[in-house]
């Protein structure tokens, strides 16, 4: 015989020529020279020596252990006084009862969705990535979710956690920003056959993510068709001369024209706009001669105009100095005082004769 002595918080398996005999608790024992006993302890997870099924088929061992059955579809998630200690594949696995608190969230991984109620901070662990798909929507969009290419609900702006498995799950995100098409460079003919590039930029907003994603293909490639098509339809209507003279009315005809059909796409027309007209080098010459001619026209018809004042205001004064000798002679002492104003000195000569040609111009004759 021998003494054997379990301490508190172990657990001693007893085998008699390699078969199990029965399980022995905190204490001393007597056991036959030929036993083994296999001491664990109870604070760690119970990894037999021989199979678990053999063992559990004695009631007092199987008492004291909880035991795990993880199938194939499913993970074990371990907590710990309430905290998380591991994730369990698929197995069989015991615990020790009574030292820890043990408890175990069965998760079937063949779903989608995390519905297990597993808190979200335990899923952000690095321990679940190998078993979590995490994706995200930003809060200027919205996201269409779709399971095994079907749509199966609208995604608003937040974090999302599904299980990964040989489902095909994907998202596709819309954003619900105010964005922008521009038609850079698009080459039209005028309704008398003159090219023009157009620069053209239309603001739109997404409004319906199921017309957007679903029922359209490619909707910002349609949308773009469109105000090509909007923008020929309007140009090729009128000559050079009249669309230069009704350019402005061109982002009003395109708006008008958008409205209905984009609401088809999922999408709402906010505004839209020229931002170019590009004429021909030939042409842009033409318009410039045109514009020199024009203008130098104007120019000389108020130069015309002018000349016409002034003779019409030098006529006017002759006939008042006519009719009027003393405004004469105002006239002659302001063109002598303006002489004057140009000259430093005078030396006259010739005697009593030239203060008398000053006196007959001073003076006004009676």
């Amino acid at each position: 015989m021998k003494r054997v002595r379990i301490n508190e918080g172990k657990v001693g398996l007893v085998f008699r020529n390699g078969n199990y005999r029965k399980v022995i608790t905190a204490g001393a024992y007597w056991l036959w020279i030929t036993d083994e006993v296999f001491i664990y302890d109870m604070a760690r997870p119970f990894e037999p020596k021989t199979d678990l099924d053999i063992l559990l088929k004695d009631e007092a061992l199987k008492s004291m252990l909880t035991v795990v059955d993880v199938k194939d579809t499913q993970l074990a998630v371990q907590f710990e006084k309430q905290n998380f200690k591991a994730i369990l594949k698929s197995g069989i696995y015991a615990f020790w009862k009574g030292l820890k608190d043990y408890s175990f969230v069965m998760v079937d991984i063949t779903k989608v969705d995390i519905t297990e109620g597993i808190n979200i901070e335990v899923v952000n662990r690095s321990e679940f990535l190998p078993y979590v798909r995490v994706c995200k929507i930003e809060s200027f969009e919205k996201g269409v979710l779709f399971i095994d290419n079907k749509m199966d609900r609208i995604l608003t702006p937040g974090q999302y956690y599904f299980w990964k498995n040989a489902r095909n799950v994907s998202i596709s995100n819309v954003d619900l920003r105010q964005l922008q098409i521009e038609v850079s460079g698009q080459e039209i003919l005028t309704k008398d056959k003159a090219a023009l590039r157009v620069n053209f930029n239309t603001q739109y907003k997404v409004i319906d993510v199921v017309k957007a994603l679903i029922n359209n293909k490619d909707y910002e490639r349609q949308l773009y068709v469109l105000v090509q098509l909007a923008l020929r339809q309007y140009i090729g209507g009128f000559t050079l001369d009249e669309l230069l003279a009704k350019k402005e009315e061109i982002s009003e005809f395109v708006f008008e024209t958008l409205k209905d059909k984009a609401g088809v796409l999922g999408v709402s027309i906010l505004g839209c706009g020229v931002k170019d007209i590009i004429l021909p080098g030939e042409v842009k010459d033409i318009l410039n001669q045109v514009l020199i001619a024009q203008k130098k026209a104007e120019a000389n018809v108020i130069t015309r105009r002018e000349e016409t004042a002034s003779t019409r205001s030098l006529l006017n004064t002759a006939k008042l100095m006519e009719d009027n000798e003393m405004l004469f002679k105002l006239k002659e002492m302001e063109y002598v005082e303006k002489i004057a104003d140009k000259i430093n000195t005078i030396s006259l000569s010739g005697g009593n004769q030239m203060i008398d040609q000053l006196r007959d111009i001073f003076t006004p004759g009676k």
